[in-house]
């Protein structure tokens, strides 16, 4: 059975919106290192529609052997209104959770889930996810929080570890309590 792992970045006040216009000073050799320790043991990213549009503008424009895993690395997609894919991926078809639980049923390495926002919820909702990472960053910004919305019912998780870097990141591995 594989792991579900996601990983979020995620500003001190809690926003997740366009990491990209606050995370860039913070990338550094550290954070790229505890990255590829993620990409470790995972055979197939899992992603959202947003993420997956983002990360493909992005990283299918890169060059390096971070961006030939990610360009390489199976993608699954979650989505209500694409109805295909380019960048390496498959949608996920029918019912989202049951296609979750079929892949996670499946052999193989982890799978690894990049953002945060609707999908995560309907994973959160269903106990699919086996640990996060959320990288918090010393960042304040305006912007969608995560989780954010109406009907989310108290979750406690345990913490498993924290990784800083120098840069100011914390990194809180976390998991769900039994």
């Amino acid at each position: 059975m594989r792991k579900l792992i996601e990983t979020t970045f995620v500003t001190l006040n809690g926003a997740i919106d366009n990491p990209q216009n606050w995370s860039g000073p913070y990338w550094d050799e550290e954070h790229f290192g505890y990255s590829g320790k993620l990409m470790e043991g995972t055979d197939a990213l899992l992603l959202g529609r947003l993420t997956y549009e983002g990360f493909a503008e992005a990283w299918s424009a890169r060059d390096g052997e971070m961006a030939d895993m990610f360009n390489n690395i199976p993608k699954y997609v979650a989505s209500r209104t694409l109805t295909e894919t380019t960048w390496n991926a498959t949608l996920l078809e029918g019912d989202t959770v049951e296609a979750v639980k079929a892949l996670k049923a499946e052999e193989g390495g982890n799978l690894l889930k990049f953002g945060t926002g609707s999908f995560s919820k309907t994973l959160l909702e269903h106990k699919l996810v086996d640990e996060y990472h959320f990288w918090v960053f010393p960042v304040l910004a305006d912007g969608e929080t995560m989780f954010a919305g109406e009907g989310l019912d108290i979750t406690h998780l345990e913490l498993l570890g924290t990784t800083t870097f120098k840069s100011g990141i914390v990194v809180h591995k976390l998991a769900p309590k039994a």
